[in-house]
């Protein structure tokens, strides 16, 4: 646990673990960011490195909200009525197609047969659930080409972006293929979900250290001691 996204803590995080354990490593799953690539290249460059699916798919959905904010807001400057389609439409369009039911499908269909670049924006995103589903890492790469084509070219500058970033972390997107099976994020996901808990509920204590203490009884489940300074009714 550090306290800031470093390359130092990266390296105090692998230092407490052990050189023998760090060698050992066989998978290691990350996001993309540049610090962390360089320092598990350079500790662990003997593990099959993972991009974590869940960021990437945050990624996505940050490209396309900030379509949908950006467009909205033009919509509404010049007066249009078509600000209103996307009005209350955010969690909409985050969420997949298959998730959507009722009055919220039914007005997600409405937008997605409009010419709006949200619209097509929804559709990359849309379209790139399909890379997940495929078992060759031949045809995923092919897939990820023509993905990432079609996104540059698509003229909605958030997306082409996206598209350009994992074109440079390609190599590491096929290792989600080749490890599919043997690692996966979802646990670390929630213990990320029970950190954000205790840091919300963490507003009163004067000191990082405090808060880690806190952290680490909460996610760790240490003991506690059975006699107290003060009694408690």
């Amino acid at each position: 646990m550090g306290k800031r996204r470093t390359k130092a803590t990266l390296h105090r995080g692998l230092a407490a673990l052990g050189a023998e354990v760090v060698q050992g490593l066989r998978f290691v799953c990350s996001d993309m960011w540049r610090p962390y690539l360089s320092v598990i290249a350079a500790k662990a460059g003997q593990a099959l490195h993972v991009l974590d699916r869940f960021h990437i798919t945050s990624n996505l959905n940050q490209a396309l909200d900030q379509v949908r904010r950006a467009e909205s807001g033009q919509l509404r400057a010049a007066g249009l009525a078509a600000a209103e389609r996307l009005k209350n439409m955010r969690w909409k369009l985050l969420r997949r197609r298959s998730r959507v039911r009722g009055r919220a499908r039914r007005e997600l269909s409405r937008l997605l047969s409009t010419k709006l670049v949200t619209a097509r924006a929804w559709a990359l995103k849309d379209l790139f659930e399909h890379f997940w589903t495929y078992k060759s890492v031949r045809c995923a790469g092919e897939f990820l080409q023509y993905w990432t084509w079609r996104a540059l070219r698509s003229r909605i500058e958030p997306m082409k972006k996206v598209a350009r970033t994992l074109r440079s972390h390609e190599a590491l997107l096929m290792n989600w293929f080749k490890a599919k099976g043997e690692i996966s994020s979802a646990a670390v996901e929630g213990l990320n979900n029970k950190i954000r808990v205790v840091t919300r509920r963490s507003y009163g204590f004067r000191t990082y250290d405090a808060m880690e203490i806190a952290l680490y009884h909460t996610l760790g489940r240490l003991p506690e001691p059975g006699e107290f300074t003060h009694r408690f009714c």
